[in-house]
């Protein structure tokens, strides 16, 4: 029976793969600029207008992310007279080397420099300079980028670097030597 499970899960990894690099092909296709090694862990959304929307190399975007180019709530302020005209539209830009974590949204005219993280759950509603970690609703400056670096080797897990590779003898290793400890209560 796991075997069927594994096969049928193999098959929708294969499908929802397949409709990813359609969905980013047909985007890119509409004037969306996509740098070179930019890995989409899954489909992003990218509105109706993907054309304002421009990625930098080497960018990781993870699972749930949305870019939203455009105030869908105008809707509503437009069916009174003194509003009809409203609009607002805005370009999107991430830098090179970023990374995106999952859910995040980015809102019209939002921009994230080079070497940037924003963390899971975030709204990204301004800009972040380069070198920077933000993260919240609405984002806001953690550290930079040198001090999450230093407090990531503080908090580094150790193992052989040959078993990278080798996915099952990593998991293997982390279940068993991964010690038993947790945050504390702030």
């Amino acid at each position: 029976m796991i075997f069927l499970y594994r096969v049928i899960l193999k098959i929708d990894t294969i499908l929802k793969n397949i409709y990813k690099k359609a969905y980013i092909e047909v985007c890119k296709s509409r004037g969306m600029k996509v740098g070179k090694n930019v890995i989409f862990v899954e489909k992003p959304s990218c509105g109706s207008e993907p054309y304002l929307i421009e990625i930098g190399d080497g960018t990781k975007i993870t699972a749930g992310c949305s870019f939203i180019n455009h105030d869908g709530a105008m809707y509503v302020i437009r069916s009174m007279e003194k509003y009809a005209d409203a609009r607002n539209f805005g370009r999107i830009k991430i830098g090179k080397n970023c990374f995106v974590g999952n859910n995040c949204i980015f809102l019209p005219g939002s921009q994230m420099g080079s070497n940037c993280i924003l963390g899971a759950g975030s709204v990204l509603s301004s800009s972040m300079p380069d070198n920077s970690v933000y993260a919240g609703v609405p984002a806001r400056f953690i550290c930079t980028i040198d001090e999450y670096g230093d407090k990531a080797l503080e908090n580094n897990v150790m193992y052989p670097r040959s078993i990278e590779k080798n996915r099952m003898a990593l998991d293997d290793f982390i279940k068993t030597n991964l010690p038993h400890t947790y945050k504390p209560i702030k």
